[in-house]
């Protein structure tokens, strides 16, 4: 009964959300506005837009983040290296990790009590079905890994954690620990390093990154072949 109530509930505000969406022209402009931001994949037009805003800078990027959590298969390192070149790297690492964390706490949530119908048609089930079968393999070691990889577009591992028997907590939890250091590292790279500097250091750090996640993943494999023997 009580999932039944949170059902109807969500599924209320969504219906108002995207009622507004469609009948705003000013939400509509500033959603699709944003949208085309992200999607342009340059850290200097996500500065530029998000600076546009003024003394409401840090409002818009928190929304902006949870904009690209929810319905953007965009990676989040964006908005990091954004915030961190608006805001300074300290300031603007702990506004891209609270922000973050809001945004997979509502895919989360929104999986968990909407199913998987809803998820497929805000992502896709191509998509899902791999993250699926990451997950079946490796459990909550995939939202570690993940976070590693800062091209991954974490949105869908949240989703997927809500469809599997997953509770709230761990996967919180495991959410804060794994992208810690990830947006502590790009907020310094994008709060302290300009041009050709910052440029390599993130090609380096995507990677080295992109190496750990491997070397992790082969070491679970490893371990669940051998006792499956």
């Amino acid at each position: 009964m009580k999932k039944y109530k949170s059902k109807i509930f969500l599924a209320a505000i969504l219906i108002l959300l995207a009622s507004i969406y469609a009948f705003v022209p000013s939400v509509n402009y500033g959603i699709n506005n944003a949208i085309k931001v992200l999607s342009s994949m340059g850290v200097d037009g996500v500065i530029e837009y998000i600076r546009g805003y003024g003394k409401y800078a840090a409002l818009v990027s928190f929304m902006l983040m949870i904009l690209q959590s929810i319905i953007s298969p965009i990676p989040a390192f964006l908005i990091t290296l954004s915030n961190a070149a608006i805001f300074g790297w300290v300031k603007g690492a702990m506004l891209s990790w609270s922000s973050a964390m809001v945004g997979a706490a509502l895919c989360f949530y929104i999986a968990k009590i909407l199913g998987r119908d809803v998820v497929e048609k805000i992502t896709t089930k191509t998509a899902l079905k791999s993250v699926d079968d990451f997950f079946a393999r490796y459990d909550k070691y995939v939202i570690l890994i993940a976070r590693l990889l800062p091209f991954v577009s974490f949105d869908i591992v949240s989703y997927a954690a809500g469809l599997t028997s997953m509770k709230f907590w761990p996967f919180f939890i495991a959410t804060g620990l794994g992208q810690l250091p990830a947006t502590i590292v790009y907020s310094y790279v994008g709060g302290t390093l300009t041009g050709g500097a910052k440029a390599m250091m993130i090609g380096l750090l995507v990677l080295f990154a992109f190496s750990i996640a491997i070397f992790i993943a082969k070491n679970m494999y490893n371990e669940k072949h051998k006792k499956s023997n």
